[in-house]
């Protein structure tokens, strides 16, 4: 009896808290989202699976090292994240998947992209009005943006212990903003401007779009340096791929650099889910905020392109596209698609909606930076 009872002890069921098992039932919601309703796979997959193993009671994981002992695996890995590095990779594989020239084409979108910020600082207001610090609040807000790598950046710095739950948040209502926005994209938009038809874009050649990376990797950078990793990686990325003579680099970029980084982002942003961790107040608050920072920052857009077509007197904006400021890049824009279609089976609206969705991207990088400068502790 006694050698049963020691042998029980030795396997890692005593150590099996009803935490971890309110765990296992949240790992199963997502991996049920990821797999079965192809919602961010990607992503999903391994940070469900990283939450899983965070909610076993493993050895030789997550320890730290000791003396001349060397730490778990996991210690090791999540380096990519404590070091921000694996954000920044992430940003150069973005870079050089995204083509910039519908943005180039039709600079006005910008403006777009800029107004769906409007959500991000909407949602810093609020989370800190709810009882959250400024760190707290930016890290939270930046949900908004629909950019999980710079939630993840973002939270790394100002609120590490929120990491989980923000980085959660911020790739799941990526994965549901084709759920999320259309009801917000129809209530503020009458049937007439949703037919509204664009002009085609013009084609824009390989040298404005390599002076187009040079001339915003300098200008942001001396506006909000604290914006640099990212922007920076972004641009070399997007750089590799339209200079024409580093297409392996390119490739690599977009393929094997990327996919890499996102299983070890993934895991490590999912080895932090413990339920002593996760299992809180604050987390059903922050995924409340999100849905409420994806609202406004989808609202922002639709109503910034409606404002700017009193002073256009030809070639309209459809104001479906304004949703695309978020940085969700490219699903928000084929929302707009899809919505344009409903109302137009003969509209096509994708490439003037890349225009705000790239514009996106950008500007929830300087916001974060200017978030990092004015809050960061250091």
């Amino acid at each position: 009896m006694e050698t049963f009872q020691h042998l029980f002890e030795l396997t890692g069921i005593p150590g099996i808290t009803w935490r971890m098992c309110v765990m296992w039932v949240v790992v199963l919601v997502l991996m049920y989202l990821a797999v079965y309703k192809k919602f961010e796979p990607l992503l999903l997959v391994p940070i469900a699976f990283g939450a899983l193993l965070a909610n076993l009671p493993t050895a030789g994981l997550v320890n730290l090292p000791e003396g001349d002992h060397p730490g778990g695996l996991f210690y090791y890995i999540q380096q990519g994240v404590h070091l921000e590095i694996f954000p920044p990779l992430i940003f150069m594989g973005v870079g050089a998947l995204t083509d910039f020239g519908p943005l180039i084409a039709a600079p006005r979108t910008l403006l777009l992209g800029a107004a769906a910020q409007f959500g991000v600082f909407a949602t810093f207001m609020g989370a800190a009005i709810i009882g959250f610090t400024n760190q707290e609040s930016a890290a939270i807000a930046i949900i908004g943006g629909a950019d999980g790598p710079t939630s993840i950046f973002l939270a790394n710095k100002l609120a590490p212990d929120l990491l989980a739950p923000i980085a959660v948040a911020a790739y799941s209502y990526m994965a549901l903003v084709p759920m999320l926005q259309p009801p917000v994209m129809r209530a503020l938009t009458t049937p007439e401007e949703r037919r509204i038809r664009m002009r085609s874009l013009r084609k824009v050649s390989r040298l404005e779009k390599l002076i187009f990376a040079l001339v915003v990797t300098v200008l942001v950078i001396l506006l909000v340096p604290a914006a640099s990793a990212l922007i920076g990686m972004l641009m070399l990325g997007n750089f590799l791929r339209e200079c024409g003579v580093t297409e392996r680099l390119s490739k690599a970029a977009q393929n094997e650099v990327i996919n890499a980084v996102t299983i070890f982002l993934g895991t490590s942003v999912g080895i932090t889910m413990t339920g002593e961790r996760f299992l809180q107040f604050e987390t059903l608050k922050i995924l409340a905020l999100g849905v409420v920072a994806f609202g406004i920052a989808t609202a922002a857009g639709v109503l910034m392109a409606k404002g700017m077509n009193l002073f256009i007197k030809e070639n309209k904006i459809n104001p479906l596209i304004g949703s695309a400021g978020v940085s969700a890049v490219p699903m928000a824009a084929r929302v707009s698609q899809v919505e344009g279609t409903r109302a137009d089976p003969g509209n096509f609206l994708l490439m003037h909606a890349m225009g705000p969705n790239v514009a996106g991207v950008i500007g929830t990088a300087v916001a974060a930076g200017y978030f990092i400068a004015t809050f960061s502790p250091g």
